[in-house]
């Protein structure tokens, strides 16, 4: 079977959160399996510059804006899977984050540069741009993807299985509903119903009516999207896909995610020799200018900073953690307002909170390995990554009770702990007062040592590799 992905990152060349690690893990693992896996991608300089063995398959154009547009064919640097790359200069040739410009807002031709990447995914479905492969599943993630399973169903002609992963619904590519002159789209009676969303066009809404089949990356976001609270106006359409709605978990990648062969790591540990766990918290206090104190815990957050990922709530709580003699430790970026709140705790109390501004993907590594707790205190959350890689590296979770984060955490109550369950730490209220009293709880824990080790060993154990989330894809490719 031929799938082709259709992402706007990947990781290691361009990340801005977990959908690039989806999309170098997913296709890897279903290629592990036998299945004829490529990967369409935009042309940004570091994917260009981080594929290898590129060479040119085809030029047209004008397309979108693009005066030139060549597709392009390489190998991916870590998994040598194949992958295609748009190159259009006009539209892509740009440095920094792949959606946002300098000023921090939106490129203004967003709806160009992300059509294109649709529009020639359809054309490879088509068999129009490569006459040595044609693939029978279209594979789109996030809106960034959302019109390639739009212009396949408006093709008659064509009848490619098309499968739409939801990996954060808040984001549903809005823009004014006369840029769809600009792109080529139908807007007239059931056509403008699947693409208008409010009186604006939607990437993501078109995505939803046109797939074949939809899903999200855990089955508890997909019950959550069904309702108001989580659903951001499209939960009608959402409940109408009904059966051809689902949840897979996404997994992670041990050979990326794992302390026994981490190389970022100043000592390797696993569940049964932890004491490299305890050299990596020593290194990161004396690191980040903190008192090298075992007894401390040491919380850390790995996080877009915005109130999505409940960091005001941390800032909320930050008392009640510093009230327990413990140490905190941020890295990540966001909204401006956040961002100063912590800063501003860093300046207040350099000897316990330490924050870092910006992503460092060695650092991240070795923050998750040097702490004890990871908050992750989402008001929503589709699945979540970094309770999973967390788990492996011994350091507990502590979640808000929501989507994947309820389907993968399992608290750490006097039930959870004897019947051998539990690993980590949950709550339900999205309030500061909420957080506050499961930290001090936590940290309780934290003191009976021989009680954290049967919790760490736990997560430590789980497997979250991709291997079951490829199977469970494969069957909804053959599905249809």
């Amino acid at each position: 079977m031929r799938i082709l992905h259709v992402a706007a990152e990947i990781y290691p060349l361009v990340k801005t959160g977990g959908l690039a690690d989806v999309v170098a893990a997913l296709p890897a693992a279903l290629a592990a399996r036998g299945l004829d896996t490529r990967i369409l991608l935009p042309g940004l300089p570091a994917i260009l510059n981080g594929l290898v063995d590129l060479r040119r398959l085809i030029r047209f154009g004008p397309a979108f804006g693009a005066a030139i547009v060549t597709l392009r064919l390489g190998r991916l640097p870590d998994s040598g899977l194949l992958a295609y790359v748009i190159d259009a200069p006009f539209l892509y040739r740009r440095d920094g984050n792949p959606y946002l410009g300098p000023d921090g807002r939106d490129w203004s031709d967003n709806h160009r540069r992300f059509a294109l990447l649709g529009w020639v995914a359809a054309h490879l479905a088509a068999g129009e741009l490569d006459r040595h492969w044609q693939p029978e599943v279209v594979h789109a993630h996030d809106w960034h993807a959302g019109l390639a399973p739009t212009y396949i169903a408006q093709n008659p002609a064509l009848n490619t299985a098309t499968v739409f992963t939801i990996h954060n619904l808040a984001f549903r590519g809005l823009f004014p509903l006369d840029h769809h002159s600009d792109l080529g789209l139908l807007l007239s009676g059931a056509a403008q119903s699947a693409l208008e969303f409010h009186g604006q066009l939607s990437f993501m809404k078109s995505a939803l009516v046109h797939a074949k089949r939809v899903n999200t990356v855990s089955p508890g976001y997909a019950r959550e999207i069904c309702t108001p609270e989580f659903g951001w106006g499209l939960e009608g359409l959402l409940r109408d896909r009904g059966s051809h709605l689902s949840g897979i978990l996404n997994g992670v990648d041990y050979s990326v995610w794992d302390p026994v062969t981490d190389t970022a790591l100043p000592a390797s540990y696993s569940a049964d020799h932890l004491h490299g766990k305890e050299v990596c918290k020593h290194k990161l206090q004396s690191a980040l200018g903190f008192a090298q104190r075992s007894q401390a815990p040491l919380f850390a957050v790995i996080s877009r900073l915005t109130a999505q990922k409940g960091m005001d709530l941390v800032l909320g709580a930050l008392p009640a953690l510093r009230a327990e003699g413990a140490q905190l430790v941020v890295i990540g970026s966001g909204e401006a307002e956040i961002e100063a709140g912590f800063r501003a705790a860093a300046a207040a109390y350099p000897d316990t909170v330490s924050v870092h501004l910006g992503y460092d993907e060695a650092l991240s590594h070795r923050i998750l390995a040097g702490s004890d707790i990871l908050l992750v205190p989402s008001r929503f959350e589709p699945c979540g990554l970094t309770q999973l890689y967390a788990l492996r590296y011994g350091t507990l979770p502590m979640v808000r009770r929501v989507g994947g984060l309820a389907d993968t955490v399992i608290d750490a109550t006097a039930e959870n702990i004897k019947l051998g369950t539990a690993n980590g730490f949950v709550f339900n209220d999205a309030r500061s007062r909420a957080l506050a009293v499961r930290i001090t709880e936590a940290c309780a824990q934290f003191r009976e040592h021989a009680l954290w080790r049967k919790i760490q060993r736990r997560g430590m154990l789980q497997d979250f590799s991709w291997a079951d989330s490829a199977v469970s894809y494969e069957a909804l490719y053959r599905s249809i």
